[in-house]
């Protein structure tokens, strides 16, 4: 299998530029909503909704959306920090679930990782392990110190490559009650190995050495180049089905948001270098006893990253099986996402 084929995954991880076969960018255009304070979703006519920012242990400061039930009684609640998916804006799926957690009763609070959407950090566009993990802790430190929220329940979900992240800062941080994942990938698995653990030990170095010549091309320039393993305009036909579905959400007015990365920008070439020597999920088993919740869709070609990590993981865990849902389906599909089991789980453990 030649590099480039085992690299695709990564291509569209880092890029964000794919079209799906047959449709013209700029037709999708014109059907959506590029402002930049639109969100893919509605605001549940229950919630409140505000911005609030927060800094991480690094000093960057955090931009998020404040879930709050508008009926809430005086007593303080349960919260639940969230982000994701991998390269996405919390006006897009993080909000949705933010939005639908806060109906049923949580302060939720959708954030912007480092480096992307309204969050700061420079240079614009960058990944890390260490940091994305950290950006989960930052969030909680926010939730803890506000006056309606009871600190001693407070929870996380991560959605798509966030989800790796969310069980790291789990693990580490015992501040952590319980942990809900979707469509998980473990990014550093995915950055280091390729889908499906593929690579082999000369093609990783052959990665390595172009990302290494790529950081001489930085420095001589003074500035990060953005990925250049972008997809086509137009796909042969001959790609993964998975391609197709990131495309119908991030490429199309159902989830298009223009600071989203892989709607609409590209990482800089050399973000997998963070990934690609950094396991995220070393000590997944020290998230007991505090209890996990992993969700996949049935014909997710991410299934595998949630079973491995249930597998590894200690109890008390739980792994939820979405019949008939693809990877994606799982940002946005209300019939396909089980909010009711996500709501019983979190109040079952917050306490």
């Amino acid at each position: 299998m030649k590099l480039a084929a085992t690299l695709l995954v990564l291509s569209f991880l880092f890029s964000g530029r794919a079209s799906a076969q047959q449709v013209q960018s700029n037709q999708n255009l014109e059907s959506m909503n590029t402002s930049s304070d639109h969100y893919t979703f509605q605001l549940s006519d229950k919630v409140s909704r505000k911005k609030v920012s927060f800094k991480n242990r690094y000093g960057i400061t955090l931009s998020g959306d404040l879930y709050v039930p508008k009926n809430a009684d005086t007593k303080l609640l349960s919260a639940l920090a969230i982000s994701g998916p991998f390269g996405a804006v919390k006006e897009q799926s993080s909000g949705l679930y933010a939005n639908q957690m806060a109906e049923k009763g949580f302060i939720a609070l959708a954030f912007d990782p480092s480096y992307t959407g309204e969050s700061g950090g420079t240079p614009r566009n960058v990944a890390s392990p260490d940091i994305n993990t950290e950006d989960f802790s930052a969030a909680v430190d926010f939730l803890g110190l506000q006056k309606n929220i009871d600190r001693s329940k407070i929870g996380i979900i991560g959605i798509c490559g966030f989800a790796g992240f969310a069980l790291n800062a789990t693990a580490v941080d015992k501040r952590i009650k319980a942990v809900a994942t979707t469509s998980m990938y473990d990014m550093t698995r995915v950055m280091s190995k390729g889908y499906n653990d593929v690579v082999t030990a000369e093609q990783r170095t052959q990665t390595l050495e172009q990302l290494s010549q790529q950081r001489w091309k930085d420095a001589e320039s003074g500035s990060y180049a953005p990925s250049t393993n972008n997809l086509p305009e137009k796909l042969t036909g001959s790609e993964p089905q998975f391609v197709k579905e990131y495309f119908d959400y991030y490429k199309t007015a159902r989830g298009f948001h223009p600071r989203s990365i892989n709607s609409n920008a590209s990482w800089t070439a050399t973000s997998p270098l963070s990934f690609m020597n950094m396991p995220i999920l070393s000590y997944i088993k020290e998230i007991a006893p505090r209890p996990m919740l992993i969700i996949a869709g049935e014909n997710a070609h991410s299934r595998y990253f949630s079973e491995d990590a249930y597998k590894a993981a200690a109890e008390p865990k739980e792994l939820m099986i979405i019949p008939d849902a693809v990877h994606v389906d799982l940002y946005d599909q209300l019939d396909k996402i089980p909010f009711d089991k996500l709501t019983a789980f979190f109040k079952a453990n917050l306490k």
